[in-house]
């Protein structure tokens, strides 16, 4: 016979409106008495029909993530594992289940976001990143329904959107300014896909560092490629046969960097003897180059874990209200610049 919300209530000493307070995850509920209720669930087996509470409590428990187009280049990159590790960590907490887009075009996407918005899939949405021409926010904004952005809104009222961000800017302008303290004026810069507003805010960062030391901004010190490393082995080859080329590079993402090491390697060109260089993100492997890479630490799992925090007290409370968090970041030095 299937154990049923009674037995467990039998077996807790507690009300039955306790067991199901406790699965819902009430904050009404103290975390001592959850305990005693979840240790009965489980000594009795007792697995709750969350279809059948969906249908009762027009929830379903489940937060979707919107990757960028072409999950199978975004997994290339260690950035979203480890910011899904940390919306996934936050989830589990709050009792929620995942559902990936796994669309390979914006428009495909969108299509998926509309069928779980319609469908009634999730109860909110994490999007992984901003682009600059956009049509996934702008519809959620006129469904009004739960979402959280991990970037910065581009063009729309930041009134309008919730979003955990790195100040991207700042960022770069430091990262910058960090080389020419160096002594290095010619540098050049790799930056991602110039549909994604980190791209965007990376270059005004970059350029506004060179602008205040009067250093001329030149453009074909500028490239731009998907951040997997065959984009930075093709970036290396571009800049490379520039004939006064860069001294230093700054590189928009660890693993766009190992695509630089490589090629510059295969090129004869010393790192950091005759070229320095600086990324972002941090991701563990930044530590298992040769030379290791300087490079700026923006806490990945943390922008995961915040925007989920965020979305989860907008599902719970209709007016909690748009709500801003920068996620600070640190450049940590290693042996990639001189």
């Amino acid at each position: 016979m299937a154990v049923t919300i009674k037995d467990v209530a039998k077996r807790a000493n507690v009300a039955p409106s306790t067991v199901s307070r406790v699965i819902a995850n009430s904050s009404r509920i103290s975390e001592k008495t959850k305990e005693r209720v979840r240790e009965a669930m489980k000594e009795l087996g007792y697995h709750p029909n969350f279809n059948a509470r969906s249908l009762a409590n027009k929830s379903t428990s489940t937060l979707g993530i919107v990757m960028p187009n072409s999950a199978k280049i975004a997994f290339q990159n260690p950035f979203f594992p480890e910011v899904i590790r940390g919306i996934s960590a936050k989830a589990y907490q709050e009792g929620y289940g995942l559902y990936l887009t796994t669309g390979q075009t914006e428009d495909e996407i969108l299509e998926e976001v509309k069928q779980m918005v319609y469908g009634g899939r999730v109860d909110g949405v994490v999007l992984l990143y901003s682009r600059v021409k956009d049509k996934i926010m702008p519809f959620l904004i006129e469904q009004d329904f739960p979402f959280a952005l991990i970037g910065r809104p581009y063009n729309m009222d930041e009134d309008q959107v919730t979003y955990v961000n790195n100040d991207n800017y700042k960022a770069a302008k430091t990262v910058t300014e960090y080389l020419m303290l160096l002594g290095h004026e010619r540098i050049g810069f790799i930056g991602g896909n110039l549909d994604y507003v980190v791209t965007v805010d990376h270059m005004k960062g970059y350029e506004q560092a060179l602008n205040n030391a009067h250093i001329p901004i030149r453009q074909d010190y500028v490239v731009h490629h998907e951040e997997v490393k065959e984009g930075g082995q093709d970036a290396v080859i571009e800049l490379m046969s520039i004939e006064d080329r860069p001294t230093a590079l700054i590189v928009a993402d660890d693993i766009m960097t190992f695509g630089v090491l490589r090629m510059l390697a295969d090129m004869n060109v010393k790192v950091p003897q005759d070229i320095s260089i600086v990324s972002f993100n941090n991701v563990m492997i930044s530590e298992l180059s040769s030379p290791t890479m300087t490079t700026v630490d923006i806490h990945i799992y943390d922008l995961g874990f915040e925007a989920t925090k965020c979305l989860i007290n907008k599902i719970a409370d209709p007016d909690f209200g748009e709500k801003k968090v920068i996620v600070p970041h640190r450049l940590i030095k290693r042996e990639s610049c001189k």
